[in-house]
């Protein structure tokens, strides 16, 4: 405000006090408060993602004293049109704790804010007064998504095992479902079965007696939804949204029908009438169906259009769902570095997520931070003991790694006490053991990871991975009969298992058995080369993205699929 007020003073020593003078003075004022001022954006939300209305922002300058007030909207955003300068930002609001620190805005610079408002006994339990663990100041992505291509290099770091593996996570993180709060109850399935069928037959009939009835119709339509009946689903639906095609239920009803019917363009024909329709939406119901036309534009084969509407989606409701589905988006096309950043807010803004650190993990995993994932997914576990999901990518990392991961032995160890009749529990805790003290020859240690590959296998015989492990300790203590049997234990549950042909390759070299040696590593070569086309083939239909980071200079090197930030 002091430099604006200085500009204002010497044009009105220039021009005089005449009107002409005045009227100049006030045209070019008007010009120096263009040039300096800025803008100051953002959203407020709880920690569960929802907006919060009502909230008192306030932009203070001490030179001169000056405060600038506004108030959030319905769906928790605020715009403040101020000068250039330093300023404190404090935000309240009556049953939430207040948070304050200062920000600096650049002439002309439109500053974006994300903050987290908690309620006030929360607030009072976990804040130390700042405002570092609640804001994230200009805290729109950092990156771009650019473009696709159908090149089979990978946006991973290091081996082609580390690179398959982190494969395998991001599909397996896509498919991934949001935690149900629906607890399974079987008692008196009878009477609910005898229930439902007395429930279709009113509906049914209440539809024949009306026809064109849009309530008859809807809930006939809804009631085979909810028992996951969606082709009877979709003709009494269709005519609800044909009597009433403004009732937005109906019409997102409809569009999942035909979702859950592989009738992705109908569906999506229906969720953009929707948008265009409803103009009356709040942000909740715009970002519900833009995730929709996200997953849509995913089984249309068009996931730049996805990860555009996930984003959308993502900015008008920063749900959990929203941001999973955003990262796992990125993640499974490539770009590993963008998906760790929008797993990593979505952690911020839901840190009791299981979900959300096992994407996140996924992501560090295959950008190259094979420690630092292996830490998010033992956090996952500690949030939720009871999901396999955090354990099972943790076992994966484990498995492609030749040394110790950090904190996985001890949480697979809690996996297999929990588990102890899940194969792959005992199997990949005792990888875990194994990589903890590789290479000695006769410890108590390889007893115990011995012990468990047996029983791993013992409770299933068809787990190939658990002889093969079998087969690399006895090699590696040279046990070679045992590591031929073991091997040859893994080619019988599995023959397409690459590995095992290649232990035996090694094992029956090492007695003296040359020819068979020669049969296997042929054997071995020929299944790799199969399975190498596989993945490039996999690659190329799944497609990467290209990606640039926003502050990376013009002409900057380029990462596997990242490309330069194009000249300002």
């Amino acid at each position: 405000m002091a430099r604006f007020r200085s500009k204002v003073e010497l044009l009105s020593l220039r021009f005089g006090a005449g009107l002409f003078g005045l009227f100049v003075l006030f045209v070019l004022a008007q010009a120096a408060w263009g040039q300096q001022a800025g803008r100051i954006e953002g959203v407020v939300r709880d920690p569960d993602g929802k907006a919060i209305a009502g909230v008192r922002v306030v932009l203070q300058e001490n030179d001169p004293p000056a405060n600038v007030e506004a108030q959030t909207n319905t769906d928790g955003t605020f715009v403040l049109a101020v000068a250039a300068g330093q300023y404190k930002l404090t935000l309240g609001k009556p049953g939430y704790g207040g948070i304050e620190d200062s920000l600096t805005l650049s002439p002309g610079e439109t500053k974006h804010c994300e903050l987290v408002l908690r309620p006030a006994e929360a607030s009072n339990s976990t804040s130390n007064g700042s405002l570092s663990e609640t804001i994230q100041l200009d805290d729109r992505p950092s990156f771009t998504v650019a473009g696709m291509t159908d090149s089979t290099g990978s946006g991973g770091h290091g081996s082609e095992t580390r690179m398959r593996t982190g494969e395998t996570l991001a599909r397996e993180t896509a498919n991934l479902p949001p935690r149900s709060n629906k607890s399974s109850n079987t008692e008196n399935s009878e009477t609910s079965v005898a229930a439902t069928q007395a429930s279709e037959s009113e509906l049914r009939a209440a539809v024949l007696k009306a026809p064109r009835n849009f309530e008859a119709n809807r809930r006939l339509g809804e009631f085979y939804f909810d028992t996951q009946n969606f082709r009877e689903a979709i003709a009494p639906l269709e005519t609800a949204h044909q009597v009433q095609p403004s009732d937005y239920s109906a019409g997102l009803y409809l569009a999942l029908a035909y979702k859950a019917c592989e009738k992705f363009s109908a569906a999506r024909s229906s969720v953009t009438r929707a948008l265009a329709d409803h103009g009356d939406l709040n942000s909740h119901e715009q970002a519900e169906l833009r995730r929709l036309l996200g997953d849509l534009d995913e089984k249309l084969n068009d996931p730049l259009a996805a990860e555009r509407e996930y984003q959308r989606a993502s900015a008008l409701d920063a749900t959990e769902q929203n941001y999973f589905a955003w990262g796992a988006e990125l993640l499974l096309h490539g770009a590993a570095a963008p998906a760790a950043e929008v797993f990593g807010k979505g952690v911020r803004l839901h840190h009791e997520s299981a979900r959300m650190l096992a994407g996140l993990g996924a992501a560090l995993y295959t950008g190259g931070s094979a420690e630092e994932a292996a830490q998010r997914l033992c956090e996952a576990t500690d949030i939720d003991r009871t999901n396999p999901t955090p354990y099972l990518f943790l076992g994966k990392m484990q498995e492609a790694s030749s040394s110790a991961l950090p904190c996985a032995e001890a949480t697979l160890a809690r996996y297999a006490q929990d588990q102890p009749d899940s194969p792959l529990a005992n199997y990949y805790y005792g990888l875990a053991v194994w990589r903890r003290d590789r290479g000695s020859k006769d410890s108590v240690t390889l007893q115990r990871a011995e012990k468990l590959f047996r029983k791993a296998s013992d409770l299933d015989p068809k787990l190939d991975a658990a002889y093969v492990a079998l087969g690399d300790l006895y090699l590696s203590r040279a046990d070679t009969q045992q590591a031929i049997a073991s091997y040859e234990k893994a080619t019988a549950a599995n023959p397409s298992n690459s590995r095992a042909h290649y232990g035996l390759g090694l094992a029956y070299r090492r007695i003296g058995q040359n020819d068979r040696a020669e049969s296997e590593i042929q054997q071995y070569n020929l299944l790799e080369k199969r399975e190498a086309a596989a993945v490039e083939r996999r690659r190329s239909e799944v497609g990467q993205f290209l990606f640039y980071l926003n502050n990376q200079p013009a002409g900057g090197a380029a990462t596997s699929n990242s490309v330069s930030s194009p000249a300002k």
